[in-house]
């Protein structure tokens, strides 16, 4: 599964980050905070939440708005 990560500039095209990437990275630090593009579907999402869950992890999924506009959000992830 690939998922974008959030855009550090409005013009700039989202990296993206492998499931593997993920596992290893909350793996390594014990807990890890993500912030996802709001192009990824809701779908993906739900599925990663319940992939960690599914391994025992508590994971926090939210919408994090920055701006007024109905495009200006991401997502916050928190996987412990």
């Amino acid at each position: 599964m690939e998922l974008k990560l959030a855009r550090t500039e409005l013009n700039a095209k989202p990296k993206s980050i492998s499931l593997e990437k993920i596992e290893a990275a909350v793996a390594k630090d014990g807990q890890k905070i993500f912030y996802f593009d709001r192009d990824n579907s809701h779908k993906e999402l739900i599925a990663l939440v319940e992939y960690f869950e599914e391994k025992g992890l508590g994971v926090y999924h939210r919408t994090v708005r920055y701006g007024l506009d109905d495009n200006d959000y991401m997502y916050e992830i928190h996987i412990l």
